[in-house]
Order: structure tokens, then sequence, then C-alpha cells
């Protein structure tokens, strides 16, 4: 039997492509033990279930103990308050062990909050690396760290699910223009860094942005122009497609060259075209897909400003481009196989 360890349930974004996804596609005989089983580990959502907290800390070193017999995935982390021995013990005691990530934890050494400084993730993370008898990278630039210190890493990235996606099947421009952008509110004030862009685009046209993922407003004077969808698993199946262009932002920090580009896959699982920084395995995505890259403030105003403008054979050209690349290179089912195999799943 293999035992997933996730920090998160299956509303957290990582654990649910890294994890709940592939089991939703197999059969056979495992567990799941998920820390409190909530979409993220956030100090305020522990302070305020400390007595599931206490009950996860309680099972996570009854795995540790365990005797050496079944198989142990290890995603990212197994307890927000670990400096990394309980996640190497917790493998170290497997009879066969995997360490999964897929974000560059390792150059997360703890800066800003308080409770990022007491337990930061690049412990954790090289501790896993270490301890692991296998590990899964999620990307080419975290499994070029890992193999520093684990002979044995693979690389599947995160994938999508393309047939669940209601895929645009009309590419005339809304009026006004539909901008869009999904993601978590760690990442939402990314979108300031084309704060300038997204409001040049929409005095010149009326665009507006539509955000799935939180609903409180935290952008200032761009919430003007902004419309917010809750997020949920049917509302980023179903909403993607009403974007006329999706926009993916990331900082030129280190920290973004380990991301697994998972936005721009969800546009183009959905058949939209989008503009996004060409860092990390953006770049390659972008490329592969025909779509714009944007680094400047100008990039950014002029891409957008120029996918609205194209003819709307040629954008559903784009997005019909984009989606196939997804379903060959990037989807579930093309993955699954040696998903399977690397896990050691029959």
């Amino acid at each position: 039997m293999t035992t997933f360890v996730t920090p998160y349930g299956r509303s957290g974004a990582s654990s649910r492509v890294r994890v709940f996804e592939w089991l939703d596609r197999i059969d056979g005989d495992h567990e799941i033990v998920s820390y409190v089983s909530h979409r993220n580990a956030s100090p305020r959502y522990l302070a305020t279930h400390p007595a599931s907290v206490l009950q996860a800390e309680r099972r996570l070193r009854r795995l540790a103990r365990r005797p050496v017999g079944g198989s142990v995935f290890l995603h990212r982390e197994a307890s927000p308050l670990s400096r990394g021995g309980l996640e190497q013990r917790i493998l170290e005691a497997a009879g066969r062990s995997i360490y999964d990530f897929d974000d560059a934890l390792q150059w997360d050494t703890g800066e800003g909050a308080l409770h990022r400084r007491l337990a930061p993730k690049s412990a954790k993370a090289l501790a896993a690396v270490g301890a692991a008898d296998r590990v899964i990278a999620g990307n080419t630039a975290l499994a070029d760290w890992a193999s520093a210190f684990n002979d044995d890493v693979v690389v599947i990235p995160s994938c999508v699910a393309p047939e669940r996606y209601r895929v645009r099947s009309e590419y005339a421009i809304a009026d006004p223009p539909r901008l869009g952008w999904i993601g978590s509110p760690n990442n939402e004030p990314y979108l300031s860094l084309i704060a300038e862009a997204l409001r040049s685009v929409h005095r010149r046209t009326g665009a507006r942005l539509t955000i799935i993922g939180t609903t409180p407003p935290q952008l200032g004077a761009l919430e003007s122009m902004i419309d917010r969808i809750p997020w949920s698993e049917a509302a980023q199946h179903e909403q993607l497609a009403s974007f006329d262009i999706g926009v993916f932002p990331v900082p030129d920090e280190r920290y973004s060259y380990g991301k697994s580009g998972y936005k721009l896959l969800q546009y183009a699982a959905a058949g939209v075209p989008c503009v996004a920084t060409p860092i990390g395995v953006n770049a390659e995505m972008i490329d592969s897909m025909g779509l714009p890259a944007a680094s400047t403030s100008d990039d950014w105003t002029e891409s957008i400003l120029h996918l609205l403008g194209l003819p709307e054979a040629d954008r559903a050209a784009l997005g019909k481009r984009a989606r196939s690349v997804v379903i060959a290179n990037y989807s579930f089912d093309a993955w699954l196989p040696r998903w399977k195999r690397t896990v050691g799943i029959a």
C-alpha cells in the first residue's frame, strides 16, 4: 500500500494537481494523510483549529514510527510546523519513499513573517530530497537542483485535465474586452507588476479584468476595472473560456524560475490566448504555443492590444494551438503511464 502525504486537502492547488488528480485516475490500495485537509495551512487557520492541528501532528509522528514495509509519497511537506526532521523520518521509515515538489522550495529561506522564519521550506526540501529513495520534480530547474542531493530524480510536470474545461468556441472580442487571471491570494499581488499596462489597455479599449480566486479587494486603484469570481473547481473549469485574453505576470526573481507555469496551462486548456512573463518554464510553453511574451510594461500593453486587435480567425488559431500543446504535452492522460511507473503503481 502507498501512503500519500500532503500539506493541504483537495481544495489546495498544489496538492490537488500533484496528488489528488492522479489518484482520481488509478485503482489500487492507498491512503491519504492530508494535514488538516484545508486549502492552505496558514497561521490564522491553524490557530483557529488547534484540535485538528494536534490530531495531524500525532498522525504524522505515528507514520514516522511505522515499521518498514509500505511506500510513502510525500508532496512538498508533511507539516507546516516542521523544520525538516519530521519529513526526513517519515521518508526514511518507509519501505520505499518518493518526495514530490513543484515549486522552488529550496529557495524559500523564510524571509518575511515570523512563521516563515521559524519553519523555512528550504530546510524541509533539502531534508526530504536527501532522505527519499526517488524525487519527482515539476520541471527541469527543480530537477537540476535536486540531482545534487539525490541520484534518482524524475521530471513530471504539473498537468491539467483539458477534457474538464469548457473550451472557447467563439473568438469575437467582448464589449468591453475581457482580460482574465486565475490564482491564489498569495499570487494576486503579481498583477500589480502590470498595473500600468492594464490601466493603459483599459483607457484605450474599456477592457475589464476578471479575477477567479479571492474576493476581497486588495489591488488598490486597479479594483475599479476588476470583476471577481470566487474560486472553485467548477468555476475554474467553466469560467476561463469567458476570457478574451489571459494574463500571467510573474516577478523576475529566483523563486519564479522554479514555478510550473500552471495558469498558462489552464488558459490553454480552455482555448484562451494569453500573455505571460517569459521566466522559467513559461518561456518554453509560450514559445511552443506561439503566444506573446512580455517583460516590460510597454511589452505588456503592446502584447495585449495586439491579441485584442487580431482577426478573429487568428485568435482562434492561437487558442486551438495552445490547447493542442496542452493535450499532447501537459495533460494527465499523456503523463499517467509515466507517473504510475515512477510511483510504482501497476
